[in-house]
């Protein structure tokens, strides 16, 4: 691709996106364009790139020319985010609403909620920035997955990425942000201007779609307590009293609820028109799919509650009530596990991969199922962004409520994030993930493509498939001029697969 295509993200591409509809930020969506309008070629990286600095110095600083956009150093330095030192750009850890630092804020969020001990473990922090929370978050087994939209700032999601921390680019506007329902212990939002009472309360709604009973709310910044905001900031109490919500605390500009822990609350008589969802709503369904102004309603019985569901890291194990989604769940989930544990030991011992070591930090799993292959690398240096493809069961619940993180996805568009994102990139079964009903709604090139853009140089693609798709694979990494080894799986495997571990140069 031409040169200046170095950060290029084909649905969130603002040139296009320019043109489309203002209303509720619709325009700062996803918007992919179709087939024939991508050009088939590879993303370069900048001048000067370099391996990036490893984990976790990585949260510290990273190199200035594998980004070098000085925009956010140079608007947002006085508030601790970010600056520009020589060869790196440093992160103190601070943000708009913590200029002291991640540290000392998470500290005082941890006077009134259990931030220790593995109560809570998955959150989301809307309108992120550079995503020190989420990063800090880490020290506190906390998994934090941070999002912002592309915007004028340039780049806050590739430089949380960079700095090997969760991320990935979205915009709260006309639909749901694609995770099932009850996915987060802790939703939080520091000055991420998101309009939560607008349209009838509607984005409040989608955040208690998010959370999980007994989970936490914080809001640091406008409208709580904000000058010339006051009706906006009534309108915030009030949503939350609709939703039956406890005030925990109200210190200075942050605010801090707890969702209630039995099924879904809601006062019958509200200024909001708010009514539960009908039940014919599936509160997990999150592809392409419009807001709704309901409260929703879990269609799987089961102990989900904070203080209910096992803390971290026991839940890890755990076969969750949602495993009910697949026949026969509880005997699936353990096989599963006992299955993905064998696997990943046999490719850290006899594959070459560099999983365990500084090498890898940011993996993706583009065919989770239940997270097995994630959880078999719960002690290792990496995250995971664990992919359940749009058109497969929904199994996303199951690997939010074992204390993983993921997103819902469909692999005939491109992804939602940065060129150079990832050290690894797993699919196990990758000519499925393209439709599960079997119509070949796409191509494995364009696929492959796109695994080359948001690999980072260097990083390692391991494909488990049929011997004759592998075989197909392995001449497409030649064309997007990889380096690769075809193996044999690991003895106890009766599938007759073949596993292809290819290298980006």
């Amino acid at each position: 691709c031409p040169a200046e295509e170095t950060d290029h993200m084909p649905c969130e591409d603002p040139r296009r996106n320019s043109q489309l509809s203002r209303h509720m930020n619709f325009y700062r969506e996803r918007h992919c364009p179709s087939p024939e309008e991508v050009p088939l070629c590879l993303i370069p990286p900048p001048q000067g790139y370099r391996i990036p600095v490893p984990w976790p110095e990585s949260l510290h600083k990273i190199w200035h020319s594998n980004m070098p956009h000085n925009k956010i150093a140079e608007r947002k330095g006085h508030q601790g985010w970010m600056k520009e030192d020589g060869e790196y750009f440093l992160f103190p850890g601070g943000g708009t609403m913590f200029p002291e630092g991640a540290v000392k804020y998470i500290e005082k969020l941890g006077q009134y909620i259990p931030i220790s001990g593995g109560v809570l473990r998955t959150a989301l922090d809307m309108g992120c920035g550079v995503a020190s929370f989420g990063g800090y978050l880490l020290k506190e087994d906390i998994l934090t997955i941070s999002f912002a939209p592309r915007d004028s700032h340039k780049s806050q999601i590739q430089f949380a990425l960079e700095r090997g921390i969760p991320a990935f680019v979205a915009m709260l506007g006309t639909r749901r942000l694609p995770f099932p329902v009850f996915s987060f212990d802790l939703v939080h939002c520091s000055r991420c201007l998101i309009p939560f009472t607008a349209y009838n309360g509607t984005y409040f709604t989608e955040v208690d779609r998010l959370l999980r009973p007994g989970g936490y709310l914080v809001i640091s910044g406008p409208p709580v307590q904000w000058p010339n905001q006051d009706k906006e900031w009534a309108d915030l109490q009030s949503v939350a009293r609709v939703l039956c919500y406890e005030l925990i605390v109200v210190d200075g500009n942050t605010v801090i609820w707890k969702k209630p822990s039995a099924e879904s609350c809601l006062q019958n008589q509200n200024d909001f028109g708010l009514d539960l969802c009908d039940e014919h709503d599936d509160p997990s369904e999150a592809w392409y799919f419009n807001l709704k102004n309901c409260v929703s309603k879990l269609s799987v019985p089961g102990e989900l509650a904070v203080g209910s569901i096992a803390n971290w890291p026991d839940r890890l194990t755990q076969a969750p009530s949602r495993v009910s989604l697949v026949k026969n769940g509880i005997d699936v989930f353990q096989a599963d596990s006992r299955r993905w544990n064998r696997r990943v030991a046999y490719y850290k011992k006899n594959l070459g991969i560099k999983l365990g070591t500084s090498a890898i930090r940011n993996i993706m799993d583009m065919n989770a199922f239940f997270g097995g292959f994630a959880a078999a690398m719960h002690s290792d240096p990496v995250w995971v962004m664990n992919v359940v493809p749009a058109r497969k069961p929904l199994t996303l619940g199951v690997i939010y409520d074992r204390g993983l993180i993921g997103v819902y996805h469909d692999w005939c568009e491109p992804f939602s994030t940065y060129p150079r994102t990832y050290d690894l990139i797993h699919a196990a079964g990758i000519n499925s993930v393209k439709d599960a009903s079997g119509r070949n709604r796409c191509n494995l090139v364009d696929l492959m493509v796109e695994m080359d853009r948001i690999l980072r140089p260097g990083g390692t693609a391991v494909i488990r498939d049929s011997a004759e798709v592998i075989d197909k694979m392995s001449r497409i990494v030649r064309a997007i001029r990889w380096t690769a080894t075809i193996h044999e799986t690991e003895p106890e495997s009766s599938s007759g697969e073949k596993i292809l571990v290819a290298a980006k140069q």
